[in-house]
């Protein structure tokens, strides 16, 4: 696993160590590449394998003994045939360079990572970043998966996106569990697109919270915000992959309704709107230093827009970026949602 220091990978770590020792079809051991940093005196990774805990970023729950934290990149990716992505999507590039050759070629990765690049030609892939980088297979997981929630092993669903019917059941075996239920989809651009995007809508929720707009409101932000990432897929994706079942799982609306009532994104946007403090100011002090996806993602989804003159087509991302990183009032949010188009 590569970046589970955040609660995130910890939580997905659990599921994978346990699946390993439980099924024949695994090695065992699952290292754990973990950004070394200290804790209370002590090295992370040092807290991690001793005592089974991340005791910063999931704290109150074991890991499996069979996770091992590793404090060297090249170390923890050696050998292995699975390889999973959990890190801020802003340090992509520079970790695929570091362990560019050192991989088995015939590895398969899987990204957890919520994010999109601005390319050259406009919208980038995670996914596409790490397989142009690396030469490997990739698939996408993405749900509705607060990490807490998972981590405490209540019920949830989550959505593999994989085009390959070869890899799809054996990670479906990998991550699967009673409380952690896996659909495998061959749609895996518009999963990863729909994992990016909700982070932008909850944002926008998260102000509607800290406006007082209420639940009313909250409601027709998850509409116009789903409509906005279909319009988004249609045209950034292959028309045949844009199928509108794939937002009717995990990944699509359960992700959406999810993070615009539970998630961090939701709860930036609320102390935004509330404070009139910066995001940068509100990461520092609401997520024990994590960086926040939504307002990074809006900006660069802003950029590809642009790139196509499609921004006045898509008035809630806009509003969200424009409110971040352009100085508009928040309280003009509302305004997106008044004017936004009945039909897109």
């Amino acid at each position: 696993m590569i970046g589970p220091g955040v609660h995130w990978g910890s939580a997905i770590a659990k599921i994978v160590g346990a699946n390993a020792a439980k099924y024949n079809t695994f090695e065992n051991t699952v290292n754990m590449w973990v950004f070394e940093e200290m804790v209370n005196g002590r090295k992370l990774t040092e807290i991690i394998n001793t005592e089974h805990e991340n005791v910063k970023y999931l704290p109150g729950h074991k890991l499996p003994r069979n996770v091992v934290a590793v404090p060297d990149l090249l170390d923890a990716v050696k050998g292995a045939d699975i390889l999973i992505f959990v890190i801020p999507h802003q340090f992509v590039s520079r970790v695929c360079d570091t362990i560019k050759g050192y991989i088995k070629t015939d590895a398969v990765g899987m990204s957890l990572i919520k994010g999109v690049d601005e390319g050259p030609d406009g919208l980038k892939l995670i996914s596409d970043v790490i397989r142009e980088k690396l030469g490997i297979t990739m698939t996408v997981l993405m749900g509705a998966n607060l990490a807490n929630e998972v981590a405490d092993e209540k019920f949830c669903e989550t959505t593999i996106g994989c085009k390959s019917k070869a890899h799809g059941p054996l990670l479906k075996e990998l991550m699967q569990t009673q409380n952690f239920r896996v659909t495998v989809v061959k749609e895996a651009d518009v999963v990863e697109i729909c994992g990016a995007l909700k982070n932008i809508v909850a944002v926008g929720a998260g102000f509607c919270d800290g406006l007082d707009f209420g639940d009313n409101t909250k409601a027709a932000v998850i509409r116009l915000g789903l409509m906005e990432m279909i319009a988004f897929a249609r045209i950034f994706c292959t028309a045949s992959l844009v199928s509108p079942a794939t937002f009717l799982e995990s990944c699509g609306v359960a992700d959406l309704i999810t993070t615009c009532y539970g998630g961090r994104n939701r709860k930036i946007g609320e102390a935004f709107a509330r404070t009139g403090k910066s995001i940068e100011e509100l990461e520092k002090e609401l997520l024990n230093g994590q960086k926040l996806q939504g307002p990074a993602t809006a900006a660069e989804v802003h950029q590809i827009l642009k790139h196509k003159h499609l921004v006045e087509k898509f008035p809630l991302f806009n509003a969200v970026y424009q409110i971040c990183f352009q100085g508009h009032p928040v309280k003009e949010f509302i305004t997106c949602l008044q004017n936004h188009p009945e039909h897109m």
